[in-house]
């Protein structure tokens, strides 16, 4: 995810990437490498980063954030923290940080490797206006970016988060469908992302409902007609909705919130 970033971030002309420094475990090479491709300074230690940065993201698991985040405490001073750590709280975050630090805090998603990516972003107390503003430009070269309150990243997390593995599978479905009634793979993997991501801009393009969008293509009787009721009698609407209550739940049962 930092490459994809980093790649967004250079592409839409927001920062270069000799202005950019990152840090890495010894052993990760392969990102080490890649941010050399761009320009970047790399170590192996945090604290320098954080030292010639004023925008500083946190891009670690996030059992490690405590610790990486008290390593450089005593240099975060005045600085903005952009954190991606999933499940890591704001007061998780600014504990671990100088008073005087700001935080934001992002959920991103995987499409943000294809530059397609949907976020949001919750401001910590520190978090400026200007943070705000910068924070939505940077994620917004990766995608789309919106402001939540913080008690809705575990249903996002869930949704936007998740909700990538969830059209995976379905695209897969699609696909394998259209295999056993004669299609060749290849074609049918095509076809079948192509229409997801079609229909997803015309759902978001158009401003119209989704279910209108859907009595479009329905005609009385026909195939459409056909293939929806046997999603209906399979719960296909039921198993979507659920598959997003239980990921909300998983992550309220992670991050400790009811």
């Amino acid at each position: 995810m930092a490459q994809a970033m980093a790649k967004g971030f250079i592409s839409a002309g927001l920062t270069k990437g000799d202005n950019m420094v990152a840090s890495f475990h010894p052993s990760d090479q392969p990102n080490i490498e890649a941010f050399k491709s761009f320009g970047a300074k790399t170590f192996v230690e945090n604290l320098p980063v954080v030292k010639q940065s004023e925008v500083v993201f946190i891009s670690v698991k996030p059992s490690t954030v405590p610790s990486v985040l008290g390593n450089v405490q005593p240099a975060s001073d005045g600085k903005l923290f952009i954190s991606i750590a999933m499940g890591v709280t704001l007061a998780e975050l600014e504990k671990s940080l100088s008073t005087k630090a700001r935080v934001v805090r992002v959920m991103p998603n995987i499409p943000a490797l294809a530059r397609s990516g949907a976020s949001v972003y919750v401001r910590g107390k520190g978090a400026t206006t200007e943070d705000c503003t910068l924070t939505q430009a940077l994620f917004e070269a990766i995608g789309t970016c919106e402001e939540v309150p913080e008690n809705l990243i575990d249903p996002i997390t869930a949704l936007s988060g998740s909700g990538p593995a969830y059209v995976f599978v379905l695209i897969e479905a699609l696909a394998d469908g259209a295999v056993r009634m004669g299609l060749p793979r290849d074609l049918a993997y095509r076809l079948a992302s192509q229409t997801v991501l079609g229909s997803g801009k015309l759902v978001r393009e158009s401003g119209r409902h989704p279910g209108q969008l859907k009595d479009d293509v329905t005609s009385p009787a026909g195939s459409t007609a056909a293939g929806l009721a046997f999603l209906e009698q399979n719960a296909f609407r039921h198993a979507v909705a659920g598959a997003v209550e239980a990921a909300t739940l998983r992550c309220r049962e992670v991050s400790g919130n009811k």
